[in-house]
């Protein structure tokens, strides 16, 4: 896996799933239950160590990632995270006005956000060395979009708004959001995350100009600050911007060393996008894991195919698997990448592993 985001070559294609633990499986249900409710869950390290580790005993996976979740940030910071049923997170005290954002401070997240460290450092020990662990945060704009707008959004007409009527106000909301994040990923690399990953699901909702300015800028603000190395081993960062497109280009600048692609870019353009620079992530559509395992494969072998020949592909899904797909379908999804990637690397690659 890390080989793969470095450019390095590998024998196979990689392979791990966005939102690989949660509610598809039963025995996260189950840990569900016992939690309470899911910032409980979070909260817990033993239970998040013990949902990280889920997927793992079920697929022959090449990564895990940290059970946690983006908004811990604003709650850290004072927001008063709580989820609706049926609507999803919301905020007791959203941030509009310039007296509320000017307000937020930075908090200090070894005070605020330590389960979460602990929770990193306890799957590391878990795991002893079989796969690297995934550490990751929201974007600071994807972030904000929750902080501002209350909850989650179809339109964005409050954040789009402030950032039309007093764009330096937003700016002043995006740095203070990304410095907090900033922190708060390079303590989960001091606790032992050997990846990170930035998920930026809301930027491409913004015009090109504005994503520029508000969703990348942060990103590069953070991916500056970190310290991207440890014990000798370069730590990859994976950008995800769902829906860039063609802004992959403007985002390889970034100095990152791997982009998510979702299902709506073909690898092959991304590639071309990206001038080959970077490692790409993705991109099946989840949704064809509703299908038959011979569409599965066949999914499978589209995505490789498009990839084509060479180092740098991390196979996943074009966005996080829904909670509806049968736990029998993703075997059939990573078997298939065991079994057909190996055509595209290079065979003396094995001798590297």
């Amino acid at each position: 896996m890390i080989r793969a985001l470095l450019r390095q070559p590998v024998s196979r294609t990689p392979v791990w799933i966005m939102r690989q633990a949660g509610r598809y499986l039963p025995e996260y249900r189950a840990v569900r239950e016992k939690a309470g409710d899911f910032m409980s869950l979070c909260a817990n390290p033993e239970l998040a160590c013990e949902v990280t580790l889920q997927p793992l005993r079920r697929f022959d996976l090449d990564a895990a990632i940290l059970f946690s979740d983006i908004l811990t940030i604003p709650d850290a910071m004072g927001l008063g995270l709580y989820f609706e049923a049926g609507e999803g997170p919301k905020f007791k005290r959203p941030v509009r006005t310039a007296a509320e954002i000017r307000k937020l401070a930075v908090v200090d997240v070894a005070d605020t956000l330590g389960y979460v460290f602990d929770a990193v450092a306890l799957i590391r020990r878990e795991l002893d060395g079989a796969v690297p662990l995934i550490g990751f945060a929201g974007s600071p704009f994807t972030v904000a979009t929750y902080m501002v707008e209350g909850g989650s959004s179809r339109d964005f007409k409050k954040i789009k708004g402030l950032a039309a009527e007093d764009p330096a106000l937003l700016d002043h909301l995006l740095g203070t959001v990304a410095k907090v994040t900033g922190h708060y990923l390079q303590a989960q690399i001091d606790a032992g995350a050997q990846i990170i990953m930035i998920f930026d699901t809301w930027g491409a909702a913004l015009e090109v100009d504005d994503y520029r300015r508000f969703s990348l800028t942060h990103m590069q603000a953070i991916l500056d600050g970190l310290q991207r190395e440890r014990d000798g081993q370069k730590i990859p960062v994976i950008l995800f911007t769902k829906g860039a497109g063609p802004l992959l280009a403007d985002m390889v600048a970034t100095g990152c060393d791997a982009l998510g692609v979702d299902w709506t870019t073909d690898l092959a353009a991304a590639r071309k996008f990206t001038d080959d620079k970077v490692a790409l992530q993705g991109n099946l559509n989840p949704a064809v894991l509703r299908e038959s395992p011979e569409a599965i494969e066949q999914g499978v072998a589209d995505v490789l195919a498009s990839y084509g020949h060479g180092p740098g592909h991390v196979f996943n899904l074009g966005h996080g698997i829904t909670p509806d797909i049968d736990p029998d379908h993703l075997k059939v999804l990573i078997d298939a990448v065991h079994r057909l990637s190996p055509q595209y690397h290079d065979k003396s690659a094995k001798h590297h592993c």
